[in-house]
């Protein structure tokens, strides 16, 4: 049974109004909201990871998306947080105004499911209409139910 993006997010980690439209400081803004899960052990230890990998490479998948992650010891099991900007976020390195963030941590144990996690996001945002849902969704609970909603189109309903 694939994991699913919709049963990992909650309201309380979906920020639909981002400050700040610089990356780093909306990189932050994000992963605060993880900063009190009970499934990230080290707060500070999955921040430094997390930046350590944007400074490698972009996390920009395109059409004003990032998917900014850290595989990690940090975590115990998969946190994800969202962070969307009305007016963008500069992605210097990809070259990127990005509306739309997913910060996500994974434990470094657990590859398959973080693989199958980012292949569903890919397809949940590959069409245009979809990514509009997303960004149009006016509460943190209505963009987790679109989220659902495109699920069970995509991958089927839930069993």
């Amino acid at each position: 049974m694939p994991v699913r993006l919709s049963s990992l997010l909650a309201p309380s980690r979906i920020l639909l109004h981002l400050q700040s439209t610089k990356r780093t400081t909306a990189l932050n803004e994000v992963a605060k909201l993880l900063e009190n899960d009970p499934n990230v052990a080290s707060f500070q230890g999955f921040y430094n990871e997390l930046l350590a990998r944007e400074r490698l490479d972009t996390t920009c998948l395109g059409n004003g998306i990032a998917l900014p992650h850290a595989r990690t010891e940090h975590v115990k099991k998969i946190v994800i947080a969202v962070g969307r900007s009305d007016t963008g976020v500069h992605f210097e390195n990809g070259d990127q105004n990005v509306r739309l963030m997913f910060v996500l941590g994974t434990p470094k144990s657990n590859p398959g499911d973080y693989l199958m996690l980012v292949g569903s996001l890919c397809r949940l945002i590959k069409d245009a209409p979809q990514r509009e849902a997303l960004l149009a969704a006016p509460t943190a609970e209505a963009f987790i139910a679109t989220v659902k909603e495109l699920e069970d189109k995509i991958l089927g309903p839930a069993g």
